[in-house]
């Protein structure tokens, strides 16, 4: 593996990975705390129609793809502002039409046999140089935003009802969240794909819980564990020239499963 670290490609991954994978840390531990783990998928399936439309309309699809998750992401919100019990439904919903309306524009576009292959199950071998920048600016925006405001965000995900007494704009922090979560979903989905962003973006936050004593604790932690996983899974995937994106998710899963084991008998 030391050899590769000289290609610029391998070199990209890395960089990405870690990038990405403390976004996902900080982000899944207000999914999990604000119990929105359906919100990922989601909103990861519900991209797809961004990407449909990117390729019909020829701009970025990274671009296509965060613009259309940030207007679900605002939808959801204002759906579900006073009505989070039937979160799943509107979800479920958004789900759906989205991955119609991409299959449907990718249909229309004349000539274009899209590569399913690196959606679903993630490309972060393929990640350039525009990428890499869009990753850090929204870490970036991310710790800037936890930073400024992590007393009201975490009023705002424990008890909205308590941090609307206390005068915090319970609204505009339910919709930042969301928005957040929908730009990191986008992000992770090209390390591991749409169908597995879920994973990415629980097992981490699930582990740093039990070894956490705060959300500020509980997302550091997830972060560093995100980054564990992905760079040995992309070790895995480069060692036995396997997908970067299952190989991530099984490192996790693996992980997962002896943490259990080993927590179950303390």
């Amino acid at each position: 593996m030391i050899e590769a670290l000289s290609f610029g490609f391998i070199q990209h991954a890395l960089i990405a990975g870690i990038l990405v994978s403390f976004a996902a840390g900080v982000i899944g531990s207000l999914i999990v705390v604000n119990r929105m783990v359906f919100l990922a998928g989601g909103m990861a399936h519900a991209s797809y129609g961004g990407i449909g439309m990117a390729v019909y309309f020829g701009f970025p699809i990274f671009m296509g793809a965060s613009l259309f998750a940030v207007g679900a992401a605002m939808l959801i919100a204002f759906l579900t502002m006073h009505k989070r019990h039937r979160m799943d439904t509107f979800i479920g919903l958004i789900w759906a039409v989205g991955m119609a309306i991409g299959v449907i524009f990718i249909d229309l576009t004349p000539g274009y046999n899209v590569d399913l292959m690196s959606y679903l199950f993630g490309s972060i071998l393929a990640v350039g140089t525009e990428d890499i920048y869009f990753m850090a600016i929204l870490l970036a925006i991310i710790v800037f935003v936890i930073t400024f405001w992590y007393r009201d965000i975490l009023a705002v995900s424990y008890d909205s009802e308590y941090a609307k007494l206390r005068g915090v704009n319970v609204r505009f922090f339910y919709t930042l969240i969301l928005i957040l979560s929908a730009l990191t979903v986008v992000v992770a989905i090209k390390v591991v794909g749409l169908i597995l962003v879920i994973a990415m973006l629980t097992i981490p936050v699930y582990i740093a819980e039990k070894l956490s004593t705060s959300l500020l604790s509980m997302m550091f932690i997830s972060g560093l564990i995100a980054t564990l996983f992905t760079l040995t899974g992309l070790w895995f995937s480069y060692t036995y020239n396997l997908t970067s994106g299952a190989s991530i998710i099984l490192v996790s899963a693996a992980s997962l499963g002896l943490f259990l084991l080993l927590h179950k008998n303390k």
